[in-house]
Protein backbone atom coordinates (compact mmCIF):
# COMPACT_ATOMS: atom_id res chain seq x y z
CA UNK A 1 0.00 0.00 0.00
CA UNK A 2 1.10 3.29 -1.12
CA UNK A 3 1.46 6.06 1.65
CA UNK A 4 -1.16 8.50 0.76
CA UNK A 5 -1.87 12.12 1.85
CA UNK A 6 -5.67 11.82 1.95
CA UNK A 7 -7.70 9.04 3.60
CA UNK A 8 -10.96 9.80 1.77
CA UNK A 9 -11.31 12.04 -1.80
CA UNK A 10 -14.03 12.52 -3.83
CA UNK A 11 -13.32 12.21 -7.79
CA UNK A 12 -15.28 14.32 -10.41
CA UNK A 13 -15.54 13.24 -13.82
CA UNK A 14 -17.41 14.80 -16.97
CA UNK A 15 -19.44 12.69 -18.65
CA UNK A 16 -16.86 12.81 -21.67
CA UNK A 17 -14.64 10.94 -19.80
CA UNK A 18 -16.79 7.59 -20.67
CA UNK A 19 -17.22 8.96 -24.45
CA UNK A 20 -16.25 7.56 -27.44
CA UNK A 21 -14.19 9.19 -29.90
CA UNK A 22 -17.13 10.73 -31.17
CA UNK A 23 -17.33 12.32 -27.49
CA UNK A 24 -20.82 11.16 -27.55
CA UNK A 25 -22.07 8.08 -25.93
CA UNK A 26 -20.99 5.68 -23.32
CA UNK A 27 -17.62 3.58 -24.96
CA UNK A 28 -17.06 0.24 -22.92
CA UNK A 29 -13.21 0.97 -22.94
CA UNK A 30 -13.89 4.26 -21.47
CA UNK A 31 -15.64 2.97 -18.63
CA UNK A 32 -12.95 -0.15 -18.36
CA UNK A 33 -10.12 2.79 -18.43
CA UNK A 34 -12.07 5.19 -15.81
CA UNK A 35 -12.17 1.80 -14.01
CA UNK A 36 -8.78 1.12 -13.43
CA UNK A 37 -7.61 4.93 -12.37
CA UNK A 38 -9.98 3.97 -9.64
CA UNK A 39 -8.34 0.76 -8.93
CA UNK A 40 -5.01 2.77 -8.87
CA UNK A 41 -6.74 5.07 -5.73
CA UNK A 42 -8.19 2.24 -3.87
CA UNK A 43 -4.75 0.38 -4.26
CA UNK A 44 -3.41 3.18 -1.85
CA UNK A 45 -5.78 2.60 0.70
CA UNK A 46 -8.13 5.40 -0.05
CA UNK A 47 -11.75 5.39 0.28
CA UNK A 48 -13.39 6.76 -3.20
CA UNK A 49 -16.15 8.40 -3.83
CA UNK A 50 -17.45 9.97 -7.10
CA UNK A 51 -19.88 12.29 -9.06
CA UNK A 52 -20.00 11.99 -12.73
CA UNK A 53 -21.60 14.47 -15.24
CA UNK A 54 -23.47 13.44 -18.40
CA UNK A 55 -22.04 16.01 -20.68
CA UNK A 56 -21.79 12.57 -23.33
CA UNK A 57 -25.26 12.04 -23.42
CA UNK A 58 -27.43 15.20 -22.87
CA UNK A 59 -26.30 19.25 -22.89
CA UNK A 60 -29.28 21.09 -21.33
CA UNK A 61 -27.93 24.01 -23.04
CA UNK A 62 -29.09 22.38 -26.73
CA UNK A 63 -32.88 22.15 -24.63
CA UNK A 64 -32.89 25.53 -23.65
CA UNK A 65 -31.98 26.94 -27.40
CA UNK A 66 -34.48 25.44 -28.37
CA UNK A 67 -36.79 27.14 -25.72
CA UNK A 68 -37.04 24.13 -23.37
CA UNK A 69 -38.09 24.65 -19.97
CA UNK A 70 -34.75 24.92 -17.76
CA UNK A 71 -36.02 22.79 -14.90
CA UNK A 72 -37.33 20.17 -17.82
CA UNK A 73 -33.56 19.86 -19.46
CA UNK A 74 -31.84 19.96 -16.00
CA UNK A 75 -34.15 16.97 -14.00
CA UNK A 76 -33.00 15.08 -18.13
CA UNK A 77 -28.95 15.46 -17.80
CA UNK A 78 -29.81 14.25 -13.84
CA UNK A 79 -31.06 11.17 -15.25
CA UNK A 80 -28.34 10.96 -17.78
CA UNK A 81 -25.52 10.93 -14.73
CA UNK A 82 -27.46 7.82 -13.34
CA UNK A 83 -27.18 6.16 -17.03
CA UNK A 84 -23.06 7.18 -16.94
CA UNK A 85 -22.86 5.71 -12.97
CA UNK A 86 -24.48 2.41 -13.82
CA UNK A 87 -21.92 2.25 -16.81
CA UNK A 88 -18.84 2.89 -14.53
CA UNK A 89 -20.05 1.28 -11.85
CA UNK A 90 -20.32 -2.57 -14.20
CA UNK A 91 -16.81 -1.42 -14.98
CA UNK A 92 -15.71 -1.09 -11.52
CA UNK A 93 -17.55 -4.36 -10.70
CA UNK A 94 -16.28 -6.54 -13.51
CA UNK A 95 -12.70 -5.25 -12.20
CA UNK A 96 -13.40 -6.80 -8.85
CA UNK A 97 -14.61 -3.41 -6.97
CA UNK A 98 -17.05 -3.38 -4.83
CA UNK A 99 -19.15 -0.26 -5.70
CA UNK A 100 -23.05 1.17 -4.55
CA UNK A 101 -24.55 3.71 -7.07
CA UNK A 102 -26.88 6.28 -4.70
CA UNK A 103 -29.27 8.42 -6.34
CA UNK A 104 -30.51 11.66 -5.42
CA UNK A 105 -33.69 10.91 -7.20
CA UNK A 106 -35.17 7.78 -6.11
CA UNK A 107 -35.24 5.08 -8.48
CA UNK A 108 -35.09 2.25 -6.30
CA UNK A 109 -35.12 -0.61 -9.27
CA UNK A 110 -31.69 0.18 -10.36
CA UNK A 111 -29.77 2.70 -7.55
CA UNK A 112 -30.14 3.15 -3.99
CA UNK A 113 -31.70 6.60 -2.37
CA UNK A 114 -28.88 8.92 -1.23
CA UNK A 115 -28.42 8.38 2.36
CA UNK A 116 -25.30 10.51 3.48
CA UNK A 117 -25.24 7.85 6.92
CA UNK A 118 -25.52 4.82 4.19
CA UNK A 119 -23.09 6.66 1.96
CA UNK A 120 -20.20 7.06 4.98
CA UNK A 121 -20.63 3.20 5.52
CA UNK A 122 -20.31 1.88 2.51
CA UNK A 123 -16.77 4.08 2.36
CA UNK A 124 -15.77 2.82 5.35
CA UNK A 125 -16.45 -1.00 4.47
CA UNK A 126 -14.07 -0.17 1.29
CA UNK A 127 -17.04 0.21 -1.59
CA UNK A 128 -16.78 2.88 -4.23
CA UNK A 129 -19.48 5.23 -3.54
CA UNK A 130 -21.07 6.69 -7.02
CA UNK A 131 -23.34 9.66 -6.55
CA UNK A 132 -26.14 10.08 -9.19
CA UNK A 133 -28.55 12.12 -10.16
CA UNK A 134 -26.59 15.39 -8.92
CA UNK A 135 -28.35 17.25 -6.66
CA UNK A 136 -31.61 16.16 -7.17
CA UNK A 137 -33.01 19.29 -7.72
CA UNK A 138 -32.59 21.59 -11.00
CA UNK A 139 -30.26 25.00 -11.45
CA UNK A 140 -27.57 23.26 -9.88
CA UNK A 141 -24.57 21.72 -12.07
CA UNK A 142 -22.90 18.59 -11.04
CA UNK A 143 -19.52 20.30 -9.98
CA UNK A 144 -21.58 22.11 -7.03
CA UNK A 145 -23.31 18.17 -6.86
CA UNK A 146 -19.74 16.73 -6.37
CA UNK A 147 -18.63 19.78 -3.82
CA UNK A 148 -21.71 19.08 -1.86
CA UNK A 149 -21.41 15.44 -1.53
CA UNK A 150 -17.55 16.10 -0.70
CA UNK A 151 -18.67 18.30 2.49
CA UNK A 152 -21.27 15.86 3.35
CA UNK A 153 -19.14 12.30 3.11
CA UNK A 154 -15.99 14.54 5.09
CA UNK A 155 -13.83 14.08 1.91
CA UNK A 156 -10.18 15.29 2.65
CA UNK A 157 -10.18 16.86 -1.52
CA UNK A 158 -11.97 16.81 -4.58
CA UNK A 159 -10.19 15.56 -7.25
CA UNK A 160 -11.85 17.42 -10.36
CA UNK A 161 -10.55 14.97 -12.95
CA UNK A 162 -10.15 16.53 -16.63
CA UNK A 163 -8.09 16.19 -19.99
CA UNK A 164 -5.37 18.62 -19.11
CA UNK A 165 -2.77 18.38 -16.12
CA UNK A 166 -4.33 21.34 -14.29
CA UNK A 167 -5.78 25.06 -14.55
CA UNK A 168 -4.09 27.38 -16.92
CA UNK A 169 -5.13 31.14 -17.78
CA UNK A 170 -6.20 30.47 -21.12
CA UNK A 171 -7.43 27.31 -23.24
CA UNK A 172 -4.13 25.62 -23.86
CA UNK A 173 -5.46 23.44 -26.00
CA UNK A 174 -6.31 26.85 -28.32
CA UNK A 175 -3.35 29.35 -27.06
CA UNK A 176 -0.25 27.68 -26.83
CA UNK A 177 0.92 30.69 -24.61
CA UNK A 178 -1.15 30.02 -21.91
CA UNK A 179 0.31 29.86 -18.31
CA UNK A 180 -0.51 26.54 -15.59
CA UNK A 181 -1.25 27.89 -12.42
CA UNK A 182 0.29 25.24 -10.07
CA UNK A 183 -2.03 26.80 -7.24
CA UNK A 184 -4.57 29.01 -6.37
CA UNK A 185 -6.99 30.51 -4.00
CA UNK A 186 -10.65 30.29 -4.53
CA UNK A 187 -10.75 33.87 -4.44
CA UNK A 188 -8.91 33.63 -6.94
CA UNK A 189 -10.47 31.37 -9.35
CA UNK A 190 -14.29 33.46 -8.63
CA UNK A 191 -12.32 37.09 -9.30
CA UNK A 192 -10.47 35.77 -12.65
CA UNK A 193 -13.55 33.56 -13.72
CA UNK A 194 -11.04 30.87 -14.45
CA UNK A 195 -13.09 27.38 -15.58
CA UNK A 196 -11.99 25.08 -12.69
CA UNK A 197 -15.92 24.64 -11.48
CA UNK A 198 -18.75 26.86 -11.21
CA UNK A 199 -19.38 29.65 -8.92
CA UNK A 200 -21.49 27.73 -6.35
CA UNK A 201 -19.16 24.25 -6.25
CA UNK A 202 -16.47 27.09 -5.78
CA UNK A 203 -17.86 29.17 -2.90
CA UNK A 204 -19.26 25.77 -1.14
CA UNK A 205 -15.28 24.44 -0.95
CA UNK A 206 -14.48 27.80 0.35
CA UNK A 207 -17.08 27.95 3.12
CA UNK A 208 -15.87 24.48 4.14
CA UNK A 209 -12.17 24.69 3.61
CA UNK A 210 -12.09 22.01 1.04
CA UNK A 211 -9.27 21.78 -1.36
CA UNK A 212 -9.81 21.09 -5.05
CA UNK A 213 -7.08 19.16 -6.92
CA UNK A 214 -7.61 19.42 -10.80
CA UNK A 215 -5.30 16.54 -12.70
CA UNK A 216 -5.22 14.84 -15.63
CA UNK A 217 -6.94 11.74 -15.66
CA UNK A 218 -5.62 10.23 -18.35
CA UNK A 219 -1.44 10.48 -17.66
CA UNK A 220 -1.39 7.24 -16.14
CA UNK A 221 0.92 8.53 -12.54
CA UNK A 222 -0.76 11.87 -12.30
CA UNK A 223 -3.52 10.77 -9.52
CA UNK A 224 -1.55 8.53 -7.68
CA UNK A 225 1.18 11.04 -7.27
CA UNK A 226 -0.66 13.95 -6.29
CA UNK A 227 -2.12 12.08 -3.62
CA UNK A 228 0.60 11.26 -2.54
CA UNK A 229 1.30 14.64 -1.89
CA UNK A 230 3.96 15.41 -4.92
CA UNK A 231 3.20 19.00 -6.81
CA UNK A 232 1.02 17.57 -9.93
CA UNK A 233 -1.87 19.81 -11.35
CA UNK A 234 -3.28 22.39 -9.84
CA UNK A 235 -4.35 22.73 -6.22
CA UNK A 236 -7.14 25.37 -5.23
CA UNK A 237 -6.87 25.97 -1.17
CA UNK A 238 -7.07 29.06 0.59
Amino acid sequence: MADSKFKRVLLKLSGESLAGPGGFGIDPERAEAVAARVKDILAMGIEVAIVIGAGNLWRGKQGLDHGMDRATADYMGMLATVMNAMALMDALERGGVFTRVQSAIEMRAVAEPYIRRRAIRHLEKGRVVIFGAGTGNPFFSTDTAAALRAVEVDAKVLIKATKVDGVYDADPQKDPTASKFDTLTYIDVLNRRLSVMDSTAISLCMDNNLPILVVNLWDPSALERALRGEKVGTLVSA
